[in-house]
């Protein structure tokens, strides 16, 4: 396995006296996509959002690239390359297409960001389509590719993926899989977090299941994926 790129080691969130994770350790290595699966309130999005900076950690350590990034704001970790795409997609309403997906670059200063606005348009083409339709109109899977391409305008080093398929159709669920394969295959090391658990660890080499705030268990995605007790609890076996 490569050297990880992001490290997360005894991690532990409180909302004032609520437990929501409780010593989370896992690892993400350059060139992996690994999946953290689990129920609804098994604490996923609170890990990532310690991760990001959005959410105070009471204890633990989070390792970017070799370094403690534990504390810093979300702004400097896009920077460094750790990106996030949250649940709820989070785009801008009242922006263009277009200019949301500049707003993803917006820590850059190279001249290739045109370049890879033409390159996200390639990946969802429906979004050249309507590049100049505000945001708040889109659909809920038109405004998820946007989110996921407005995150690929960073260049992320580690992309963070948050119920990337919740609470859309069954067609653009698969269109959204397809293309966090592809954006795998393209090289991106990413983190997916979901409670599709066959069509996450379908996707993924590894996998990590959380359940109250704990990994309960890790292992190759395979695994995992003929293992009873999470086909018992995740997969309505």
């Amino acid at each position: 396995m490569a050297n990880p790129l992001l490290e997360v080691i005894g991690l532990k969130v409180a909302y004032g006296g609520i437990k929501a994770v409780k010593g989370v350790s896992f690892e993400v290595s350059e060139g992996e996509l690994v999946s953290l699966i689990g129920a609804n309130g098994a604490g996923k999005t609170t890990t990532l959002k310690a991760i990001t900076g959005t959410q105070p950690a009471a204890d633990g350590e989070i390792r970017f690239m070799g370094r403690s990034v534990k504390g810093q704001g979300s702004w400097d970790l896009v920077k460094q390359g750790l990106v996030m795409v949250p649940e709820g997609r989070g785009v801008f309403a009242r922006m263009t297409i277009a200019e949301n997906l500049l707003m993803g670059a917006f820590v850059r200063n190279d001249t290739e960001i045109d370049a890879d606005v033409d390159k996200v348009f390639a990946v969802f083409p429906r979004l050249k389509e309507r590049s100049v339709q505000l945001a708040g109109t889109l659909s809920g899977g038109e405004q998820q590719m946007l989110a996921m391409g407005r995150a690929l305008m960073a260049r992320p080093k580690v992309l963070l993926l948050d119920e990337p398929s919740m609470g859309l159709s069954p067609l653009m669920v698969d269109k959204i899989f397809e293309v966090v394969a592809e954006f795998h295959r393209q090289g991106t090391t990413i983190l997916l977090v979901e409670q599709n658990a066959s069509r996450a660890l379908q996707l993924a080499s590894r996998g990590y299941v959380m359940d109250s705030g704990e990994i309960t268990m890790s292992g190759p995605a395979k695994t995992l994926l003929s293992d009873p007790r999470v086909r018992a609890a995740y997969l309505g076996e």
